[in-house]
């Protein structure tokens, strides 16, 4: 056999062993041949091998330690991860009765060769592939949907533009969260980011390539500096890397797609990188042993000490990703303890040769980058399912290695001797004070130290010599419901009845219900009454207890009760006591040595068939932690890392943690200029070949923002074109008019001759001069009227300067009114608005003179006089006195205000008619433009608590009649919910999402939990391969807002209309929604 066949093989059996050691974990089969056999049946595929395995449905006999122990001499166990540098010199002790399943693995392995000899590529590579075409597959499946709006980019480049040097985020290019949280965390191990920028492919590759692999490797190394030479210097907010992900694809041949664990992708990644420097390092070290970086960088060795059957046996074996179990474990440690400790391991340690087997493990080198893999999914064979373990498991920012190093092997034997006690003792006591807090014999129980307080009460009651049943009315029926009883007659009723005394003999009718008044027991009435009558006891007591008796009985009761007490205390101090010595036992300072440092985490959301990725990465520079959601990068926090990674906490919880080597700085500090000692940043990290990448692109967005306002000016000067065309259309219409013929009362007053006329405001454009015109006509003619009647002076001047201080008043006298929702003054006047949000004097004034200079007010001479006043005064404003670009931004922020009103107005009336459908853009829209107006002040819009509450329920509704319909399982009624959602719920997701409350968190949690339950039912496979296909989508944490569906087009109403609607369906709503869901 050949070198090359040799490494060849060996790498072809390290892959063979993963993926017996998946099938292992994920189906519970022990048996190695059958683990062959379904391997060899499904051509290496994992996902047929675990579909053969379950329909097999044989009963398989469970291992003995003795083939466990063989399996695991065979080559590595599950703890290697992928990497071409482990250490074969195994000592076998077990035997030579192997020959059966050594045969079954050759012929595996010689199955597993001939295909990578042919091709290059492993049976793990093609799994890998499935999940990467699937990612392709649905980036273009989502560029032929049809409302494409959806998932595309925001149009305008400035939304995408990078602000300062934030960290970049990285495009979800279909169903590719998982690449994106991978690299972010490899990203911002700049130890990592400066070997991936500076790598160079080996010179002699491009003349004698030696393995297809290479052909693979060299381009997606050139696309990851690509891509993360675009991450250091762009000036994007985000990039895409949709070529990385292209090369991969390419790089394997599968028809199939198939969701992957991402853990998979991980380790194939890091072995892709270790391949393209193991190249690089062999040519640059010809006839010296080459360093490979990154195995320096991410591979560790641990020790494998065992006895099997009284032979000790002892391997050293190199790992990658460290993987840890996770159900039944608490916290971190407890999950490495039972990594490390495999069997029965009394005799590892011990001078009696027992036949007793187990196998401890020690770290004996640990690599830099510490990668633990959570093993959060198991398979459900009832079900036949892959599943998600949602359980708690707390994890330290700053985790010390030193108790599993072998070089404190007998330290720690010690200290787990003596946390083996000491839980041992705990639990005795543990079950102690249960006794105590659960005491009695049935199924109910109660403290103890309680039933004698109880039992104390009782005795010390006031006796009763009367059965508790004797002083009830005989006559009563039981339950005193057979017959109707009137109340008793309240103070004044009694008043005007005469007096029982003076009805003299009657009859019996009439005198049976005197006397069943007079026997009634009065009724304790809990809630009218403060007290209890005196002569109903509070308590059942006992009917006969001497003094003598209760205070035996009560010097018992507090002397038994002060020992239990006293018991608790000290079993809760001794429990207590031993709980903090087992966690200061490694706390010493020896055993704090090899510190290492939370760096990443990544998380997983959603269940076993479908979910979303992020990760959490910490800024040793601003000392903070940020979070990495696809597009989205934002600063967190530790408790927001807590509440999405521990688990336990909705579907949320960390899979992969990434710790670095506290001791070792380099991993994150930034590189220094060695001429001048500045730190490098920016393009100044990049070789020449990426900054000139960079720079292209750079220039590419550059032009596109160029293009981007040079088109938004053309737009603005037509818009300016058009309206000064209508103005001037206006003008001309209102100059051939008749002072008989009243034109639309405009706020906007009408310029002098010799200017440009300036269009009348959009809000004041009414249909309707009879009632929108007419009514602020009338308030402008009472204003005159009143002011004639009160001033001396009659001089066109005076009226107008007395009309304007009335008007003000009555309008100032609204402004500070306190009203209901339901009346709000803001839409019958701009003015109104103004005041409230503190407008300049000088924009009020013109706007007051402006009301009055209109033409509509020529009806009579002193009207007509005092508009020509008003008019001229507005001619007089200089320019600089009022600030012409500010009037006009108030002017347009009414405007603004009006329009979300018919918004909000529009969509909740379609929310009351349940059509939800319609209502949704409109309340999406009117709460997105309040929020934008109440930016500005308190006053500017409406209650953002009213219109959130009615978006939120929209969409609840919508999520509802969307299950409804893919619960029908009827085909057009499917594709219909599907629709629903991807078009106007999924959306709208991200904008619940961006500003974390509490009650909008919560809706978009019910609506995935209420998707994601189908998970575990039966359905047809055509309703399942869309709800595969939906989910991603719906699952997608990112707060990105998409661009959706072009607002609705609004009505028109009049300023009396406006008030009326509205009135009307804040009145039908009522008072501000209560809190809570």
């Amino acid at each position: 056999m050949t070198v090359e066949q040799n490494v060849l093989q060996q790498h072809s059996q390290k892959h063979q062993q993963t993926l017996l050691n998946q099938l292992r974990e994920v189906t519970g089969t022990t048996d190695i041949q059958l683990l062959q056999q379904a391997l060899q049946v499904s051509n290496g595929d994992l996902g047929e091998a675990v579909t053969f395995l379950t329909e097999k449905n044989a009963k398989v006999p469970l291992q003995d330690e003795t083939t466990y122990y063989q399996t695991s001499q065979v080559a590595s166990d599950r703890y290697i991860s992928v990497g071409s540098q482990a250490d074969t010199n195994v000592i076998d002790l077990t035997g030579d009765d192997k020959d059966d399943l050594q045969r079954a693995i050759a012929l595996s392995l010689e199955e597993s060769n001939r295909a990578f000899r042919e091709t290059g590529i492993t049976d793990e590579e093609q799994a890998i592939s499935r999940v990467l075409e699937a990612s392709i597959a649905e980036n273009k499946a989502s560029l032929k949907r049809t409302h494409t709006e959806v998932w595309s980019d925001s149009p305008n480049p400035h939304d995408r533009k990078r602000i300062d040097n934030c960290p970049v985020g990285l495009k979800n290019v279909g169903n590719t969260c998982w690449f994106s949280a991978v690299i972010q965390s490899l990203f911002n191990l700049l130890e990592f980011q400066r070997l991936v920028l500076n790598y160079s492919p080996p010179a002699r590759v491009h003349d004698l390539p030696r393995n297809q692999k290479e052909y693979r490797n060299l381009p997606f190394m050139q696309e990851l500096r690509n891509l993360f030479s675009l991450m250091v210097g762009s000036k994007r907010k985000y990039v895409d890397p949709s070529r990385a992900v292209a090369i991969l694809k390419d790089a394997f041949k599968s028809s199939e797609s198939q969701q992957q664990d991402v853990s998979e992708f991980t380790h194939k990644l890091l072995d892709w990188l270790e391949d393209a420097f193991q190249m690089k390092a062999e040519e640059d070290r010809e006839g010296e042993k080459p360093k490979n970086p990154m195995v320096e960088l991410f591979y560790g060795r641990f020790l494998a000490v065992g006895v099997l059957e009284g032979k000790k046996f002892e391997n050293t074996e190199m790992f990658g990703q460290y993987p840890l179990q996770v159900n039944g474990f608490k916290d971190l440690h407890e999950c490495l303890e039972a990594a490390m400790i495999e069997g029965e391991i009394e005799s590892l340690h011990s001078a009696e040769n027992s036949a007793r087997s187990g196998q401890e493990h020690w770290f004996t080198e640990l690599p830099p980058v510490l990668t633990f893999e959570l093993s959060r999914f198991e398979f459900n064979q009832a079900l036949g399912r892959p599943e998600k373990i949602h359980n708690k498991l707390e994890f330290p920012s700053m985790l010390y290695m030193d108790r599993y190093m072998d070089r404190n092997r007998e330290i720690t034997r010690i200290k787990r001797e003596e946390i083996r006690r000491l839980k041992e003792h705990l639990t005795v006591l543990q079950q102690r004070l249960e006794r105590y807090l659960s005491y009695g014999s049935g199924p109910k129980r109660f403290p103890l130290a309680d039933v004698l307080q109880y039992a104390m009460e009782f005795a010390s009651s006031k006796p009763v010599c009367t059965s508790p049943v004797e002083d009830i009315d005989s006559s009563a029926p039981p339950g005193g419901t057979t017959g109707q009883q009137l109340p008793p007659p309240s103070t004044a009723e009694q008043d005007s009845l005469p007096p029982l005394e003076s009805s003299g003999p009657a009859s019996g009718p009439t005198t049976a219900p005197a006397a069943a008044q007079q026997q009634r027991v009065p009724i304790h009435k809990p809630f009218t009454q403060s007290r209890l009558p005196p002569d109903l006891p509070m308590h059942p007591a006992p009917r006969h207890i001497t003094e003598e008796e209760l205070r035996v009985l009560e010097g018992c009761l507090h002397r038994w009760r002060s020992e239990v007490e006293n018991d608790t205390r000290d079993l809760q101090g001794s429990i207590t006591r031993i709980h903090r010595t087992i966690e200061l036992m490694y706390s010493d300072k020896s055993m704090m040595q090899v510190p290492y440092r939370l760096h990443a985490v990544l998380v997983h959301e959603g269940q076993a068939n479908a979910g979303h990725y992020w990760a959490y990465i910490y800024d040793p520079h601003q000392r903070c932690w940020m979070k990495y959601n696809d597009i989205s990068v934002t600063k967190s926090s530790w408790e927001e890392l807590v509440r999405d990674s521990f688990g336990g906490y909705r579907n949320a919880s960390a899979y992969c943690l990434m710790y670095i080597n506290d001791k070792k700085p380099f991993l994150i500090e930034e590189e220094f200029d060695k001429e001048t000692g500045q730190i490098l940043s920016g393009m100044d990290k990049l070789p020449a070949d990426l900054k000139q990448y960079v720079k292209e692109d750079n220039e590419l967005f550059d032009k596109e923002i160029e293009e981007w306002d040079i088109m938004q000016a053309r737009k603005a000067q037509q818009e300016k074109l058009a309206l000064a065309t209508a103005a001037a259309a206006v003008s001309a219409a209102s100059s051939t008019s008749t002072s008989s013929s009243p034109q639309p009362m405009s706020i906007e007053s009408s310029p002098p001759d010799n200017t440009v006329h300036q269009q009348d405001p959009e809000y004041m454009e009414q249909p309707s001069p009879t009632n929108d015109s007419k009514h602020l006509q009338e308030d402008t003619e009472r204003a005159i009227s009143r002011a004639a009647a009160e001033e001396e002076e009659r001089s066109p001047e005076a009226l107008l300067s007395a009309a304007i201080k009335l008007e003000y008043a009555r309008l100032l006298r609204f402004a500070q009114e306190d009203t209901s929702p339901e009346n709000d003054y803001r839409l019958q006047h701009i003015i109104v608005y103004f005041i409230q949000n503190q407008a300049p004097k000088k924009i009020l004034e013109r706007t007051l003179l402006t009301q009055f200079a209109d033409r509509n007010l020529a009806f009579d001479e002193r009207c007509k006089s005092i508009m020509n006043v008003a008019r001229a005064k507005l001619d007089l404003i200089k320019p600089e006195e009022v600030n012409m670009d500010e009037y006009e931004m108030w002017h347009q922020d009414y405007r603004n205000f009006r329009e979300t009103t018919i918004f909000m107005m529009t969509g909740l009336e379609l929310f009351q008619k349940t059509n939800y459908v319609e209502a949704l853009m409109y309340l999406i829209y009117s709460y997105q433009y309040n929020k934008e107006l109440l930016s500005k002040g308190l006053y500017r819009g409406h209650d953002e608590e009213l219109l959130g509450h009615y978006r939120r329920e929209c969409l609840l509704k919508l999520n509802e009649q969307a299950a409804a319909m893919f619960e029908s399982g009827e085909e057009p009624d499917v594709s219909t919910g599907l629709s629903i959602m991807n078009e106007l719920v999924v959306p709208c997701i991200p904008l619940l999402l961006v500003h974390d409350a509490e009650r909008d968190l919560l809706a978009v949690e019910d609506m995935r939990n209420r998707w994601c339950s189908y998970l575990g039912q039966e359905m047809e496979s055509n309703l399942q391969e869309k709800l595969t296909d939906f989910l991603p989508k719906l699952l997608d944490c990112s707060t990105e807002i998409k661009s959706f569906h072009d607002p609705p087009k609004l009505p028109t109403y009049s300023t009396l209309e406006l008030c009326e609607r509205f009135s009307l369906i804040m009145a039908a709503l009522g008072r501000v929604p209560t809190k809570g869901r």
